[in-house]
């Protein structure tokens, strides 16, 4: 701890409580099987093994077979050894429980670790068994506990229905208040069909909801309205495309959150989910605000060049055959002239009228934008971005170089119980460094700890802080905001 202020140091220096919107806790696989296949069956249980099983057999694996098959190297050693207490308290929400005010923790979003897999699934039957059961035992996990500790429950994304169900019982039959989404899923290329599973494996395409979807998903976000669940996603692209690495986990591993963030947010953003549902909160969770930052101002770049209107001083026939043949023969390239000659003065007619049969060129029609004020409402309002405490980063949240000026919406993010937390008590201590080193101001940290969380989860949900350590100031956050509120489901 000396590099640091201790946690109670930091408590010292501010008047607001802390929310971590996103720890996680590690469960003990031989223990929760048991329960899952008491509450879920062998189904469930067995397929809990299995997938939980995976790393097991490619850290087994020779590299060599690794390479053959393109698989990425896993992590190993990837448990608290040396801080026995901390490996402890990841196993045991009731031991975080007594700890928070240790780590100076008020109120904490515990996100799954082995539930990271669960919508990778392939088997449909198999992963909604999986899942049921797994959002069961966890509920049973944090019984009486719900006043500073609340568990993600896994949604499943595969189809609509299954999203729709799973989000029905969670809520109501088990008082679920988060909800970890699935995205990224990975869907079968029907142009390329494959029979054995290392070629199938690449045979896919990634489904990111939002956009050229199978399915509609917009019943789904309907539903999160009900219910007041904000979409939160944890998906991962380790293991795929560019990162696939048989050799270094540390490659692999090196901005997938973000990359899997960046797609689906880009995909909700440009599919008009945003538009169609001012109400909604989304949430992208450990991949930082580095990315967010960059992709707001890349969409505004692309809309001033590739909307409709902009794309009108693109069309073929903007341009002025006559000129172009005059400044050719001027500067005498009579070989570019006598071809121009032969396309009647056009360099590629044979392409220039080619949309991809599109009956929509606008690539932002969908987000019906026609003044600033749209982006703001349709991506710096409803994104919610999570960030490890360390990550410097999370400072451009806060400057003044975003489009508009606008801040984003970046909320601690924990991530204790996953082995890049040395020390469970270092995240809070790291985060304030940014308030220490100039970075950000005291304000800028109210929001990133207490403000931003508690918007993200309230305004979806007005009762999601009641009966919290943090209910009052909750509260008064949410009144102080003067957002419209959506009931959740009694």
């Amino acid at each position: 701890m000396s590099a640091h202020m201790t946690p109670e140091r930091v408590r010292s220096k501010i008047d607001h409580p802390i929310v971590d919107g996103d720890g996680h806790w590690v469960e003990y696989d031989p223990v929760f099987s048991d329960k899952m296949r008491k509450v879920g069956g062998d189904l469930a249980a067995d397929g809990f093994l299995k997938a939980m099983g995976t790393t097991r057999e490619l850290l087994s694996m020779p590299v060599v077979e690794r390479r053959e098959k393109r698989l990425g190297q896993q992590a190993f050693w990837a448990r608290q050894a040396e801080n026995t207490l901390d490996r402890a308290t990841a196993m045991m929400p009731k031991l975080l429980y007594d700890r928070l005010d240790e780590l100076g923790l008020d109120f904490v979003i515990v996100y799954p670790t082995a539930g990271l897999r669960f919508p990778r699934i392939q088997d449909d039957a198999t992963r909604r068994a999986v899942i049921r059961a797994y959002n069961i035992v966890s509920a049973d996990y944090f019984s009486g506990l719900g006043d500073r500790l609340t568990p993600a429950a896994i949604i499943p994304m595969h189809t609509p229905d299954e999203a729709i169900a799973e989000l029905e019982f969670v809520t109501k039959q088990l008082g679920s208040k988060v909800g970890m989404f699935g995205s990224n899923m990975a869907r079968k290329v029907p142009a390329a069909a494959a029979n054995d599973p290392d070629t199938a494996r690449f045979a896919v395409w990634y489904d990111v909801l939002g956009l050229d979807s199978e399915n509609d998903y917009d019943p789904v976000w309907a539903k999160c309205v009900e219910l007041g669940i904000a979409p939160t996603f944890h998906s991962a692209s380790s293991n795929q495309g560019l990162r696939l690495s048989p050799t270094n986990f540390t490659y692999n591993h090196i901005g997938h959150f973000a990359a899997a963030g960046h797609a689906t947010a880009k995909a909700i953003f440009l599919g008009g989910v945003t538009r169609r549902f001012p109400e909604l909160r989304f949430a992208f969770l450990e991949g930082g605000v580095g990315w967010a930052s960059q992709l707001f101002g890349d969409l505004i770049e692309h809309w001033e060049r590739r909307s409709a209107k902009a794309l009108e001083r693109m069309h073929p026939d903007k341009l002025d055959r006559a000129q172009l043949m005059s400044l050719v023969e001027k500067y005498g390239y009579s070989d570019i002239a006598a071809a121009l000659r032969e396309r009647g003065g056009l360099p590629d007619p044979e392409q220039a009228y080619l949309t991809g049969n599109l009956d929509n060129i606008d690539d932002f029609s969908a987000c019906q934008i026609t003044r600033k004020e749209d982006w703001v409402d349709l991506y710096a309002k409803p994104y919610y971005f999570g960030c490890e405490a360390d990550d410097r980063m999370n400072a451009t949240a806060f400057g003044k170089n975003n489009p508009f000026g606008s801040k984003l919406n970046a909320i601690f993010s924990s991530d204790i119980g996953h082995f890049d937390v040395i020390d469970m008590r270092h995240p809070l201590p790291e985060a304030y460094e940014l308030v220490e080193d100039g970075h950000i101001t005291s304000d800028d940290f109210r929001a990133f700890t207490f403000t931003n969380p508690v918007k993200l989860w309230g305004t979806q949900n007005p009762k999601f802080f009641e009966g919290t350590r943090v209910a009052k100031e909750a509260a008064a956050v949410l009144a102080a905001a003067q957002t419209p509120t959506f009931a959740a489901a009694e």
